[in-house]
């Protein structure tokens, strides 16, 4: 049986419900609303993010800092890296897929683009701790070089964080509405994996690319 729909305008903003939510039960009062207001999740997110963006501007000063020490010896990074880097970007396709989809009212495609977007970032983890296991067999540990143990601590962070946004997807993807609230823990999960992603591409380039002489050359102290 089609989901019947109606619109009501009230004024404010016009709203779009379902009596029968595709893959789910009634609507209700969890309608989808056309024109999504700010709410409290998302302005925690925002505020949440903010914090983690601090937090890592933090380490990563202090990683820099700590690259004038006589005992810095700069590490190659693993493949396995490039490798989690491509399913992270990947799982944040997804999410957008989803996210997209859950605002148009295609809540079954939504809710497959969704779970492929949290096994992606499963898949990630796991690839972060294959590329810890490769630099162990280099015996490179976080004791013996400075730059092993700021990679260790900034992937370890950032795994964390996404280990986090894990928690937060299981929550949703057992979600079976197809209102305001679904489509909007849709909307923040894919924002957060966006947002891991971009932390991610920064941290990379430090651990990568970023050495003493260039650090030097920045401040000007070359």
């Amino acid at each position: 049986m089609k989901a019947e729909s109606f619109a009501v305008d009230t004024g404010g903003g016009v709203f779009r419900a379902s009596r029968e939510a595709p893959g789910g039960g009634p609507a209700g009062g969890d309608a989808l609303h056309g024109h999504g207001a700010r709410t409290p999740g998302s302005l925690g997110l925002w505020v949440f993010m903010g914090v983690v963006t601090a937090l890592f501007t933090l380490f990563l000063a202090a990683y820099i800092m700590r690259m004038d020490s006589p005992d810095w010896q700069r590490i190659a990074l693993p493949w396995q890296v490039w490798l989690s880097t491509a399913v992270l970007a990947a799982a944040c396709v997804a999410m957008e897929i989803a996210r997209r989809a859950a605002h148009s009212g295609r809540m079954v495609r939504a809710r497959h683009a969704f779970r492929l977007g949290g096994m992606g970032a499963v898949a990630f983890v796991g690839v972060q701790l294959w590329a810890w296991q490769a630099l162990y067999a280099l015996h490179v540990v976080p004791a013996n070089n400075p730059a092993g143990s700021f990679f260790y601590l900034l992937t370890a962070m950032h795994g964390l964080h996404m280990l986090g946004g894990l928690v937060a997807f299981a929550f949703v993807a057992v979600d079976r509405g197809s209102g305001t609230r679904t489509v909007t823990r849709i909307g923040l999960c894919a924002r957060y994996w966006h947002f891991l992603l971009a932390v991610w591409v920064v941290l990379l380039g430090a651990l990568g690319w970023l050495t003493p002489e260039l650090v030097a050359y920045i401040c000007g102290r070359s």
